[in-house]
Order: C-alpha cells, then sequence, then structure tokens
C-alpha cells in the first residue's frame, strides 16, 4: 500500500523532472560547444570529427556505468540517497568542464559527470514510479522525457543568446572588475562563451537541497528494506562494476588510436564481455544471496522471480532496445546541429555564414522532441508496448533520410524537418521510462532498469565512434541513411519481449 502524502508525491516528482530536465541540459552541453571548444583547446579542424566522438563515447560510457553502479546504490541505499550524490557527481563534474586546458580534460570530466548523470536517470525512474499510482505511469513516463527535453531546449536557448549577446557580455564582465586575460579565458578567442556554458552545469547541485529536504523515500524500497533484502547488496561487489568501466573505456581506446581493423574489432568483443559480466555480476551475486539466505522461498513458486536467468534476460533484450534508440538518436538527430552547421560555412573564411544555425537546430528539435516523447508515451498506453515501439521505429526510419538527403542546402523548410525528426526519434525516451520499470521487482528494479538503459549507452558509443569511418565509406550524408537501419532491428526485436500494457508494477 501506497502510504506517500500527495505532498510527498508532488515533491518527488517536481525533483526527479528537475532532475531529467538538468540531464537533458548535460546532454546537450557538449554538441553545442564542440567545435569551438576543441579549436581552442589546440585541435586541428579536421580532427574535430575524431575527438568529438571520442568525448561523446566516454559520455556514453560514463553513463552506462553510472546507471549501473548508482543503481546498485539506489537499491542498497534508498532511492533518496543515491539521487543526491547522483545530482552532485554530474553537476560539480561538468562544470569543471569549463577550467579544461586539453581535450582530454574534457574527455576524463565527461566521463566522470556522465556516473551521475546516468544514476539519475534510473534512480529517478524507478522513484516515481513507485510512489505514485500504476495509472499514472504511461502520462509521468512522457513527462520524464519531455522535462529531459526542456534541458536540452534551455541550453540551446542560452546557447543562442550567448552567441548573439558574447560582446556585452564582455563589456558587462569587465564592468564586475574581471581582468581582460579572465574575460579571454572565460569567452575563448573565436568569442563563443563555450567555458561559461560549461560552467552553467553546475546549477543542478542545488537540487540536492531540495531533494534532501522534500523528497520522501520510495514506500516499497522501505518495504523491501524492513524484510531484509536491501542487507543482500554487498559492497565489494562494486568492483565488478569498475572493471566493467575500464572494458567499455577499452573500446573507446582502441577505436581511438590508429590500429589495424582486426584489432579494433576484437577490441571492441572483448571490452564488450567484460562490460557485460561487470555490469550484471552484482545482480547475480545478490539474487544467489537472497535464494541462500531463505531455502523455503527458494522451493516457492515467488523465486521464480528471484532466479537470475529471466531477470538478466530481460536486462539483456532491454539493453537492446535501449541501444537501438540511442544509437538511432546519437548518430543522427544528435549530429543534426553539426550538420546544420556544416551547411552553412563559407568556403573563403571557414564560419559560418549563419552563426545561430546550430543552435536553431537544437531549438527546434527540442521542442519536437518533447512534443513526441509526451505522444510516445500515451501512444504505449492505448496501443501497447511492442506496437507503439514498432511504429516509433519505423516512423524513425522515414524521418531521419528524408532529414539529412532531403533537407540540403539549409533552407525554410530545413527546420520543420528538424522538428518532426526530433518528435519522432526522441519519442523512445518517452517510452522506455514506461517499458522499463514494468519488466523488474522491487528489489531489482533500479539496477535492471539502470543496467537496460544505460547499457544502450555503450552501444550507442560504439556506434558514435565508427561514425568518422563510416563516412569515409559511405560519404556525409548517405551514412545517416545507413545508421537508420539500426531501427529495422528494433522492429523485430521488440516482439520478443512481453507485453505489459494494464499490468500492476511488479513487486
Amino acid at each position: 500500500m501506497n502510504n506517500t502524502s500527495n505532498f510527498g508525491k508532488w515533491m518527488a516528482l517536481t525533483a526527479a523532472l528537475l532532475g531529467w530536465l538538468f540531464d537533458g541540459l548535460e546532454m546537450g552541453l557538449f554538441p553545442l560547444v564542440a567545435r569551438p571548444a576543441l579549436i581552442e583547446l589546440g585541435v586541428s579542424p579536421g580532427d574535430v570529427v575524431g575527438w568529438n566522438g571520442i568525448i561523446t563515447a566516454l559520455f556514453l560510457v560514463g553513463a552506462a556505468t553510472g546507471g549501473v553502479l548508482f543503481g546498485w546504490l539506489g537499491d542498497r541505499l534508498g532511492r533518496v540517497r543515491a539521487m543526491m550524490l547522483s545530482v552532485l557527481t554530474y553537476a560539480l563534474l561538468s562544470g569543471a568542464c569549463g577550467f579544461a586546458h586539453a581535450p582530454w580534460h574534457i574527455g576524463v570530466l565527461r566521463f566522470l559527470a556522465a556516473l551521475g548523470m546516468g544514476g539519475e536517470w534510473s534512480l529517478g525512474v524507478a522513484l516515481i514510479n513507485e510512489i505514485w499510482p500504476d495509472r499514472s505511469r504511461a502520462f509521468l513516463a512522457g513527462l520524464i522525457g519531455a522535462a529531459a527535453n526542456c534541458g536540452y531546449l534551455i541550453i540551446a536557448l542560452v546557447g543562442r543568446s550567448l552567441t548573439t549577446y558574447v560582446h556585452n557580455l564582455s563589456s558587462g564582465l569587465a564592468d564586475l572588475g574581471l581582468s581582460e586575460s579572465t574575460i579571454r579565458f572565460l569567452i575563448g578567442e573565436q568569442q563563443s562563451g563555450w567555458r561559461l556554458l560549461m560552467m552553467f552545469g553546475t546549477l543542478p547541485a542545488l537540487l540536492t537541497f531540495f531533494i534532501r529536504l522534500y523528497v520522501p523515500e520510495s514506500h516499497r524500497w522501505e518495504s523491501e528494506r524492513d524484510k531484509g533484502a536491501a542487507s543482500h547488496w554487498a559492497t565489494r561487489d562494486l568492483i565488478a562494476v569498475f572493471i566493467g568501466s575500464f572494458g567499455a573505456c577499452g573500446i573507446v581506446a582502441v577505436w581511438g588510436y590508429d590500429l589495424p581493423l582486426p584489432m579494433q574489432i576484437a577490441g571492441t568483443v572483448v571490452g564488450l564481455v567484460v562490460v557485460t559480466v561487470g555490469y550484471i555480476y552484482p545482480l547475480f551475486v545478490y539474487l544467489q544471496r537472497v535464494v541462500a539466505a531463505n531455502e523455503q522461498s527458494a522451493r516457492s513458486q515467488d523465486n521464480e522471480h528471484n532466479r537470475w536467468q529471466p531477470i538478466i534476460g530481460r536486462m539483456l533484450f532491454a539493453a537492446c532496445l535501449s541501444g537501438i534508440a540511442l544509437l538511432g538518436t546519437w548518430g543522427t538527430i544528435q549530429q543534426a546541429p553539426t550538420w546544420a552547421d556544416q551547411m552553412t560555412i563559407d568556403a573563403s573564411t571557414g564560419k559560418s555564414s549563419l552563426p545561430s544555425a546550430r543552435s536553431d537546430t537544437q531549438i527546434w528539435a527540442s521542442i519536437g522532441a518533447i512534443v513526441g516523447t509526451i505522444l510516445a508515451a500515451l501512444a504505449a498506453d492505448w496501443l501497447g508496448r511492442r506496437m507503439t515501439y514498432t511504429l516509433l521505429c519505423a516512423g524513425s526510419l522515414v524521418i531521419v533520410p528524408t532529414l539529412f538527403m532531403g533537407t540540403t542546402p539549409f533552407d525554410w523548410y530545413f527546420l520543420p524537418v528538424v522538428f518532426l525528426a526530433g518528435a519522432i526519434t526522441a519519442s523512445f525516451y518517452g517510452w522506455l521510462p514506461l517499458y522499463l520499470p514494468e519488466l523488474f521487482r522491487t528489489n531489482v528494479r533500479a539496477t535492471g532498469q539502470g543496467f537496460g538503459f544505460n547499457f544502450g549507452r555503450v552501444i550507442a558509443a560504439v556506434g558514435v565512434l565508427q561514425l568518422g569511418n563510416l563516412k569515409g565509406i559511405f560519404g556525409d550524408p548517405q551514412v545517416y541513411m545507413v545508421l537508420s537501419l539500426i531501427y529495422v532491428i528494433g522492429m523485430v526485436l521488440i516482439w520478443f519481449m512481453p507485453e505489459t500494457k494494464g499490468q500492476p508494477l511488479p513487486e
């Protein structure tokens, strides 16, 4: 029974929505400033794509690791305490990127910041689904995705304003008494203000005070803790998670160096095995301890839910479904701002003839994503989870080639198509918060869905690392049509998963 007060429910929802909003803000930060930041840090224009891929991949790997790490903490310590730690992690470390002096500084800091961001997603989803009644799940899932894209929209608007008023900002900083060298450091040689935007990422740290004061713990998790289930999570199991993260970073490393293709493929396969085993191991040993602690329960029908095989099977399938959505997003629509910038480059000056093209593209994509995530969650409650996922894949398969191959050059219809692309390709992030919690019981929900969603980021990271290689093979923009074929796999895979429409959240 849910004993949480209405006030507690709304405070938890407010905190979670703000957390997801800031998640979106963090995700949108680097794509917006990547080119000017990397060039200022000494990267040649020809190497920007490669470095951008490496840093993006490290961010995705960090989010994957954080989803498992903080998911584990959420099942062990409680949703609220773990959420506070995750928010503080990504806020402070994201802001630290504004002080970077080399490209690898940003790579390391983005990896560490993403630990908290990946964790916050899984914790917030678990908390809201466990506090609010089942009939609200679809609408709340839509809000989750919409909130994240609101953050993406906010950082795009801030970036556009900074581009427009950067000279006024320089004067304002001078009026505050800052030295010329400090202002030059903050604004940047290209007048992009990328350091200020990265420092802007520390704002979510304020959210921890709100969470600490007003957000109640999940009654479902407290019930599991009172039964002693939380005590079966062991701290030493975290070693496996860190080993898994090393495997993921190893994948990034083998593609970051100019190694022979067979070595890169072999390194990727080995890395994926290490990641999978490392991330799954804590849940595996936890379930073994649960069964060993109660032999009678081990013979009961309820123990079918405590056995590791079906749970881990669902985790792996969920990871594939998430990976398809994430790879599709990071490999296509996330590249749209860069694509817009590329289409407006003046060959004689090497600068964009329309400086706002990048931020305008991100704004329109974000607005579309806000609409799409809400509609996708509601559609899943109407049509069913599997049919909705199939339709989202089919729509994405059509809109991605339309965006990158049917809108050149940059013309009046480009931004409306970006809106549609954002609405369709980002709609999965309204569907995933609805479906993934329905696959796991309370005692493993944060860990299970954390793995399911965030391991997909490792898959996406591998794909992002290949973007430069694939461009060399297929050309630009044909590469985006090739990447969109990943949605065909999703249209088949979803029918091997259970339909959960109309079913209560598993206890």
